[in-house]
C-alpha cells in the first residue's frame, strides 16, 4: 500500500505508526478517538468483562504441567489455558472487545482476516452474538489447510472469501480485508486479529489481551509466591505474546520469549520495514518485497510481526528464539501424550522451547507458557504429515 501519510501516534520506539492513505488514516483517527473514549469507560468495562467471564468462560486457569515438567526436567511448567476458552483460543478475547466498539460506533458490516481460522471463527462467533454481518479474507492454501474452521465460520453465518492472490496465505488475506475497508469505510469495522496494521491496531489488540497476563500474573503469586523466570508465547503477528507479556513488561526480572517458527523468524532474521501501512520488523526478499513465508502453523505464516515486539526485540527487553516445525509436531506430541492437552501447532512452538529451557534451570524457578489454542483444528493436518 503507498506511503502516504505517517501519524505521529502509536510509535515503538521506530517501529508502528501509520503508513496509509489519507482517507483510510480519517477511518484510523475515528476508530482511536472511540477506543480511547470506551477503554476506560465503566460500563464498556463492565460490558466487555461480562462477556468474558459468561461467553467466553474466563478466568481460565493456570495449570501445573506435572508430567511435562518431570519428563523436561528442571524448571516447574505453568500453561496458561486459553485453549479453553470459547473457540478454543486466545482470539476471542479480542474480537469481543472489538465488536462492543463497533456496537458503540453504529457499525454493523463486520470484516476480518485469519490465517489459522481461529480469529476468523473468534469474529464469526462475536458477529453471530450481536447480529452483525461477517466477512472473512482468508488465504486459498489456508482454507484447504484448515477446512475445519473454514465450515465452522459459515456454520456461524460468516461469508468467507478465499484469497488466490499472492501465496494465498495471512499476508494476502490481510491486503484484501485492508483493500475491502478502503473501498467500504463509511460502513465497515474491521476486526483486526492480531497485533499489527496501522495504528491503533496494536494498542487495542494489547489492550483487549492483556487479559491473559493480568490473570497469569495473579494466579503464579497465589501459586508460587513469587513471579515466573520467563513467560514464554509463540509468535505470529504477535497478539497472544503482547497479551501475555503485556503485565510483565515492567517487571525486570521476568524473561519475556517469544517462538518463531524456524521457517518465518521475523523476528530473528528481519529488518525494519513497512507493511500493512505500519513500520516493524519484516523479512525481505532481494527486491525489497515481503518474503514469501512457511510455517506448519497457519497463523504464524507473516512475513511482519506487531510493532511492539519489533521495539521489545530491538531494545533488549524481550527474547526471540525460533524453533523447527519437526520440533513444534514432537511437542504437539508430548504434550498430549504426558498431559492429555491436545494444543494447537502454534502453542506448540512455546511448548518446544519451554521444555528445552526447564532443562537449564533449576527446579525452584516457574515458567509459564501461554497455550493460545487447542489442536482439534490441527488433528486431520497432524494425521497427515504423520502418515506421509
Amino acid at each position: 500500500m503507498e506511503k502516504v501519510s505517517v501519524e505521529s501516534r502509536g510509535y515503538f520506539g521506530e517501529f508502528g505508526g501509520s503508513f496509509i492513505p489519507d482517507e483510510l488514516q480519517k477511518v484510523m483517527n475515528q476508530l482511536e478517538e472511540q477506543f480511547l473514549k470506551y477503554k476506560d469507560d465503566p460500563e464498556f468495562i463492565d460490558e466487555f468483562k461480562y462477556y468474558l467471564k459468561e461467553y467466553v468462560g474466563r478466568e481460565n486457569p493456570l495449570t501445573f504441567a506435572a508430567n511435562l515438567t518431570k519428563q523436561s526436567g528442571g524448571a516447574k511448567i505453568y500453561l496458561k489455558r486459553e485453549d479453553l476458552n470459547h473457540t478454543g483460543a486466545h482470539k476471542i478475547n479480542n474480537a469481543i472487545g472489538q465488536i462492543l466498539l463497533a456496537k458503540r460506533m453504529g457499525i454493523t458490516r463486520i470484516i476480518a482476516e485469519t490465517g489459522a481460522g481461529q480469529h476468523g471463527v473468534a469474529a464469526a462467533t462475536a458477529c453471530a452474538m450481536f447480529g452483525m454481518e461477517c466477512i472473512i479474507y482468508m488465504g486459498k492454501l489456508d482454507t484447504e489447510r484448515q477446512a475445519l474452521n473454514v465450515f465452522r465460520m459459515e456454520l456461524l453465518g460468516a461469508k468467507v472469501i478465499p484469497v488466490e492472490k499472492g501465496q494465498g496465505r495471512l499476508k494476502d488475506a490481510v491486503d484484501e480485508a485492508l483493500g475491502d475497508l478502503v473501498q467500504n469505510y463509511q460502513n465497515t469495522f474491521y476486526l483486526l486479529g492480531s497485533a499489527v496494521g496501522p495504528h491503533p491496531y496494536p494498542t487495542m489488540v494489547k489492550h483487549f489481551q492483556a487479559i491473559i497476563s493480568e490473570e497469569s500474573k495473579r494466579q503464579i503469586l497465589e501459586k508460587e509466591g513469587k513471579l515466573p523466570a520467563a513467560v514464554i508465547a509463540c509468535t505470529g503477528g504477535g497478539s497472544n505474546a503482547i497479551g501475555a507479556f503485556a503485565h510483565y513488561i515492567e517487571e525486570k526480572n521476568v524473561r519475556l520469549i517469544g517462538v518463531e517458527p524456524k521457517e518465518a523468524a521475523t523476528l530473528t532474521e528481519g529488518v525494519p520495514a513497512v507493511i500493512h501501512g505500519f513500520k516493524c520488523l519484516t523479512l525481505l526478499d532481494e527486491k525489497g518485497e515481503p518474503q514469501p513465508t512457511y510455517s506448519i502453523a497457519a497463523g504464524l505464516d507473516y512475513p511482519g510481526v506487531g510493532p511492539e515486539h519489533s521495539y521489545l526485540k530491538t531494545s533488549g527487553r524481550a527474547e526471540y528464539v525460533t524453533v523447527t516445525g519437526q520440533e513444534a509436531l514432537e511437542a504437539f506430541l508430548v504434550l498430549s501424550k504426558t498431559e492429555g492437552i491436545i494444543p494447537a501447532l502454534e502453542s506448540s512452538h512455546a511448548v518446544a522451547y519451554a521444555m528445552k529451557l526447564a532443562a537449564e534451570l533449576p527446579p525452584e524457578d516457574v515458567l509459564i507458557v501461554n497455550l493460545s489454542g487447542r489442536g482439534d483444528k490441527d488433528v486431520e493436518q497432524v494425521f497427515n504429515m504423520l502418515k506421509n
